[in-house]
């Protein structure tokens, strides 16, 4: 596909050498070290960000090193953990596409509702699962926030001379995915980082030229998350804890403390997962949850406008599952979405953290749907005031 004049943006310009004829073979910018980082504080790399008269640089693993002249005011996303970052720096509005926007539309909407004046506006944006081509033509994007990688491996119809030509034609590439869990890459990736939540955002937070919002939400993240660790109980009187979406006749087990940003609101809270020994992202039978007993029972996806705890909570209480001790102690709660943004991350740091620790952080409110529930002032972990501030720009 071509076009009779070049439409990628003057002021977003790709700045990462193609090593080997490859868009991601040796990308330039890093190390290539691999493994968890903090979520809470953003790690300094040699060539992360770099400020001319004119232009400033960042650099995150896949693409390596990205020119801009000035933020970007239109960005393609498809997983929602980046679109989230955006919202958050108070360019929600800039998030032009993103997987199953109606979906998570709703469902930011509902960790939202206790932020004056902050919402997400997605449901009527473009569909961006594996998309054709001509829709990233279409919208013309400053920036693809998406990683490249993720593109080609996740998504059938594309090949890497498809990232290439979008990213020469359009706009750049900048994201990064398979930092969920730390997962493994294709094997012509070569030199893939991983990065935590919150350092990933402090790099997007660059490219937007927010840097102070960064830092001002990083602060409330980190002294939520020292509150939270400091007043831990000790490891043997802590829950064990499965973190599952249930199905008719399948339970899909996700892991809590394992590295990635999929676990970055479950992992500070130490628990002891019942289903460790179960392959991530896998399916078992009802069976395997009962002989592990749990004491707490998460459903991810548990606030979704698609879900519903009493229906949940029925279902366990039918059948073999009702002798499950967090069936018979009334502790099956909800949890979000782990494609989460920072906001959606401080605000399941803090409902997880009540569902596991009633006694040390407050209760968990009944919650049968609808937005987040209110939470007494007193007994809440950030301040939600603070918090819209920093996204509003106040």
């Amino acid at each position: 596909m071509s076009r009779d004049e070049p439409t990628r943006r003057d002021y977003v310009k790709y700045g990462g050498a193609v090593v080997g004829g490859g868009l991601f073979a040796g990308c330039t910018g890093d190390s290539g070290a691999s493994g968890t980082t903090t979520d809470a504080t953003a790690s300094q790399e040699t060539t992360t960000s770099t400020t001319t008269d004119s232009t400033y640089e960042v650099t995150m693993s896949p693409v390596g090193t990205v020119e801009f002249e000035q933020p970007p005011e239109s960005v393609f996303t498809v997983s929602p953990h980046l679109a989230g970052m955006a919202l958050a720096l108070g360019h929600g509005d800039a998030v032009n596409a993103i997987y199953a926007p109606a979906y998570f539309d709703g469902l930011w909407n509902r960790f939202l509702e206790p932020l004056p004046g902050v919402s997400a506006d997605w449901a009527d944006v473009a569909t961006s699962w594996n998309p054709d081509k001509e829709l990233l033509y279409e919208l013309d994007s400053d920036l693809h926030l998406n990683d490249p990688v993720y593109m080609v491996a996740m998504m059938g119809a594309w090949e890497q001379s498809d990232t290439t030509e979008i990213r020469d034609n359009i706009a750049p590439f900048f994201g990064n995915m398979y930092s969920n869990g730390n997962t493994t890459t294709p094997d012509w990736v070569e030199d893939y980082r991983y990065y935590g939540l919150w350092e990933m955002f402090e790099k997007v937070a660059r490219v937007f030229q927010e840097s102070e919002r960064y830092d001002a939400l990083a602060t409330i993240h980190r002294n939520m998350v020292s509150t939270i660790e400091e007043n831990l109980p000790p490891a043997d009187d802590r829950p064990t804890v499965a973190n599952v979406i249930l199905a008719e006749k399948a339970v899909y087990v996700y892991n809590v403390n394992g590295p990635g940003f999929y676990r970055a609101h479950t992992r500070p809270l130490g628990a002891v997962d019942a289903l460790e020994d179960v392959p991530v992202d896998s399916s078992v039978g009802y069976e395997t949850l009962i002989d592990a007993d749990p004491d707490v029972i998460l459903i991810t996806d548990g606030m979704a406008e698609s879900r519903d705890m009493d229906s949940v909570r029925q279902q366990l209480n039918d059948g073999a599952t009702r002798e499950i001790s967090a069936v018979q102690n009334a502790r099956i709660y909800p949890l979000g979405t782990r494609l989460q943004g920072p906001l959606m991350n401080l605000f399941q740091t803090e409902m997880a953290a009540k569902e596991l620790y009633p006694e040390t952080f407050g209760a968990w409110p009944d919650y049968d749907g609808g937005p987040y529930p209110e939470i007494p002032e007193g007994e809440r972990l950030f301040d939600r005031q603070r918090v819209a501030d920093i996204v509003i720009g106040n």
